[in-house]
């Protein structure tokens, strides 16, 4: 099967961001979806007030910081449905791809997260729901899964109060209620037949990611197992940087057509949380050193949770706190005698000019080293005033978070256990 090349939408509600100039009713191009940013003209999730730079890094922050709760939880074993705060996914960055529901097809912008299992889609009727719902009256594909289900009985979570199985979950400040369903899913050209979901029928409070979510974790109900096929359990994207006015990041479905020249590192598996992207962080280098870090903080810990995980939903990269100091002073170090200020969670920021000070920054996983250019790992305000080390510290989990991965083809290979990186321009 030729891989397919979904067109990734980077959602961001940024003002330094340039808008698109694309008419919004030109096709799309064979396998290839267009790509619109959230503030276009084009996207129906603009923002309706801008925010300044220091509000959207505050903002952004503020959602990392719930979404690394969540992250936590997950590692431990503590939860089990995985569903990202509709917060974080509606107000921090987050990449969209367009999914078709149904016969006929039902268009949806869905966020895609690498810390997700079961896909959730908000469908007519929902209570609680605030954008464009799924109809399943309207599919001739569409089936209501009952209790005795082998995918009812693959999530914990569930009820049956009637013949159906309903499924009821605590994230965050909301409650969500869903049943689990099957209908037709594509991306592109290809469709999943059967692909099972919940679909939502009441939210209440203010985490629901209104456009629902595509997990590509590695649980039974993740769209890369369900797609196994298909797919081969095989995936890429590449993820644009925010400032592109372009924003041609890709997600490359199945083993043909990926990278031939790309360095591989192996994955871990979390027993107590199989679908998380686990890998083994071995060191940082900041500049030519290598940065003295506690083995604990980068140790793999499956009892505990510990260790590193690769996310697309987290924007900026978390390391535990003995790791991040460490860098940090390091990083400091490195920049002389430049005076540090703090922006919010951010406590190594800058407010002169910096640019011949700058240390190169690396991740060291055994077999591939990852190179960050510095719009990676630094984060400006728009007038180039403000400039921040754009990571901070963790309580127990380092997350190498999407802004990190910016212009790189990530790569999963899950039938050989293995995630590949490599430097591309994508955006």
């Amino acid at each position: 099967m030729e891989a397919l090349h979904l067109t990734i939408l980077f959602f961001l509600s940024l003002t330094l961001a340039h808008s698109l100039s694309s008419n919004c009713d030109l096709p799309s191009q064979g396998p290839t979806l267009r790509v619109y940013h959230v503030s276009s003209p084009c996207s129906p999730f603009r923002p309706k007030n801008a925010l300044s730079w220091e509000e959207s890094v505050l903002q952004m922050q503020a959602d990392d910081k719930t979404r690394l709760v969540y992250l936590t939880s997950l590692a431990v074993g503590r939860s089990f449905v995985p569903i990202a705060s509709g917060r974080q996914i509606i107000q921090s960055p987050t990449y969209i791809v367009k999914v078709n529901i149904g016969t006929p097809a039902q268009s949806m912008l869905m966020a895609l997260d690498t810390s997700t299992d079961m896909a959730l889609i908000p469908s007519v009727g929902c209570v609680g729901c605030t954008s464009v719902m799924y109809d399943s009256a309207k599919s001739q594909s569409f089936s209501s899964l009952a209790c005795g289900a082998d995918q009812c009985k693959q999530v914990q979570t569930t009820s049956c109060l009637g013949t159906t199985c309903s499924l009821n979950m605590t994230y965050g400040g909301s409650t969500i209620a869903a049943n689990l369903a099957t209908d037709n899913v594509t991306l592109a050209t290809d469709s999943v037949v059967g692909y099972s979901f919940g679909s939502i029928k009441n939210v209440a409070g203010g985490s629901f990611p209104p456009q629902g979510v595509l997990g590509l974790g590695r649980g039974p109900l993740s769209f890369v197992s369900q797609s196994k096929t298909l797919y081969k359990s095989t995936f890429s994207y590449c993820l644009p940087s925010f400032k592109s006015s372009n924003f041609s990041g890709t997600l490359r479905l199945g083993p043909i057509a990926q990278p031939i020249k790309i360095n591989y590192t192996p994955l871990l598996v979390n027993p107590r949380r199989t679908s998380l992207y686990y890998v083994n962080l071995l060191g940082i280098k900041v500049g030519s050193k290598v940065v003295n870090i506690p083995p604990s903080a980068l140790a793999f810990n499956p009892n505990t949770g510990g260790g590193t995980i690769i996310d697309s939903g987290t924007v900026f990269t978390r390391l535990i706190d003995g790791a991040y100091m460490a860098v940090r002073d390091e990083f400091r170090r490195r920049m002389g005698k430049a005076v540090v200020s703090s922006l919010g969670g951010f406590d190594t920021c800058y407010t002169v000019p910096i640019t011949k000070q700058i240390p190169s920054m690396t991740f060291m996983f055994p077999g591939l080293n990852m190179s960050l250019p510095q719009d990676n790992f630094l984060i400006h305000s728009s007038s180039g005033s403000t400039t921040c080390l754009a990571m901070s510290s963790s309580p127990a989990l380092n997350v190498i978070a999407n802004m990190q991965q910016q212009n790189h083809r990530v790569l999963f290979d899950i039938p050989n256990s293995r995630l590949g990186i490599s430097r591309e321009i994508c955006s």
